[in-house]
């Protein structure tokens, strides 16, 4: 079966890739940047020539957080971009060939979707967009055959953090391993129902300060 998966390059998205590809998927990785909607549009068009898609994971994602009135317009415009409308137009360009496929969208939300944090307003926007979209489009696409689920993982230890001024502590119980995400995927994928909606945490809360990496 065919699969795509956004991020595939570091993180949950690698994680989630290579998991599948372990376990006999295809995975297609995609080179358009997913802001360049006429680029990612011409690509999807040429991959449908040949191939059927049966799963799509939007994974890609950024993050940022701090005080609403300094954050640029252009990251702004970034943000919403790559975390929000990027899931949306794949959906759209995608959801024949996943309606004919009877296939499984997996949206890459966070728990951001699910709570309120100070200096997340612009990113939970972006997730608790996209989680809305998952549960609403099953309910839409869901007599066709196709389903849709959002996960929503807490703080999980990768590059995320990077360029951000905290990250997860060093214990082991305060946060979450990309591997663990990928493989909930995958259990997801096999069972015969429909898991529209699953958060996953850490037993611990414990984050450090960080520098960010220029």
């Amino acid at each position: 079966m065919n699969a795509i998966v956004t991020g595939y390059r570091s993180g949950i998205g690698k994680a989630i890739s290579e998991k599948l590809q372990e376990n006999g998927y295809n995975v297609i990785k995609l080179q358009s940047r997913l802001e360049n909607v006429t680029s990612l549009e011409k690509e999807i068009k040429d991959i449908l020539k040949s191939n059927d898609i049966h799963i799509l994971v939007n994974c890609a994602g950024v993050g940022i957080f701090e005080p609403h009135e300094t954050i640029s317009i252009s990251t702004i415009k970034k943000l919403i971009d790559i975390n929000l409308t990027a899931p949306i137009i794949l959906t759209k360009l995608l959801l024949r060939s996943l309606k004919k496929c009877k296939g499984h969208i997996i949206n890459i939300s966070s728990i951001e979707a699910t709570k309120h944090s100070k200096y997340s307003a612009l990113y939970t926007a972006t997730k608790s967009g996209l989680r809305d979209f998952s549960l609403s489009l099953f309910e839409e696409v869901r007599k066709d055959g196709v389903k849709v689920t959002s996960i929503n993982p807490d703080i999980t230890k990768t590059d995320f953090f990077d360029h951000l001024k905290f990250k997860p502590s060093e214990d082991k119980e305060a946060y979450l391993e990309p591997e663990l995400i990928a493989q909930l995927v995958l259990d997801i994928l096999k069972i015969d129902g429909v898991v529209t909606d699953l958060t996953v945490r850490p037993q611990k809360f414990k984050i450090e300060k960080s520098v960010p990496k220029k």
